[in-house]
């Protein structure tokens, strides 16, 4: 198992003939339009992480964009909404195809309201990965080893996950419903983008 650092863009070729690729981002806060993308973090599940350090405010990454809009490889993401809409608005592209292990336990997991990476992986993976260094400054220069061990831990288990979750998925015979939140993500996230952050369209009122 080992993480490895990009800076500005991933290698060429990379995740050539990857079915499936596990991403997640790391910014400078939590609100869109005024914090910056920095960190975005891939796995291809074969226990390696690696994490491009982007070159803001250009984002100048055409490999890592190619990647995120390849109809043939699914992108994995846990809580997909936000990094989604983060890149539609920084790296200006609609990451599809995709699938969230946080709707997937959202609707798989009815027995519990915790459905935050830390619970699903420590509950159906047994592992307890440490969220110390999430609220840390990703725009620095240069990232601590504590961070990328931290970015690299947020992609290494989803496609595991992703497998558990599919089966719960079926046996409660809701994929059909999962599949159509997926499809359904890239357009929340333009919402979001859009200013419909914080509305519920499907409301009455």
């Amino acid at each position: 198992m080992a993480h490895h650092l990009h800076k500005g863009d991933l290698p060429e070729g990379l995740f050539a003939g990857s079915e499936s690729v596990a991403i997640d981002s790391e910014t400078m806060g939590l609100r869109l339009g005024r914090d910056p993308l920095c960190v975005v973090q891939l796995s291809c599940g074969d226990g390696d992480a690696h994490i491009v350090q982007l070159d803001r405010p250009g984002y100048d990454a055409p490999v890592l964009k190619k990647l995120l809009t390849a109809p043939e490889i699914l992108k994995i993401f846990h809580f997909g909404r936000f990094d989604i809409a983060m890149f539609q608005l920084h790296l200006r592209v609609v990451t599809t195809p995709v699938y969230c292990t946080k709707i997937a336990s959202k609707l798989a997991r009815t027995y519990t309201d915790r459905h935050g990476l830390k619970d699903v992986t420590r509950e159906l993976l047994g592992i307890d990965i440490s969220k110390a260094q999430q609220s840390s400054d990703w725009g620095a220069n240069r990232l601590s080893p504590e961070q990328l061990s931290y970015a690299a831990s947020d992609v290494l288990n989803l496609h595991t996950l992703k497998s558990r979750l599919d089966d719960m998925l079926v046996r409660e015979g809701r994929m059909e419903f999962a599949k159509a939140c997926f499809d359904f993500l890239p357009h929340r996230a333009a919402l979001d983008v859009g200013g419909w952050d914080e509305i519920d369209i499907f409301a009455h009122g």
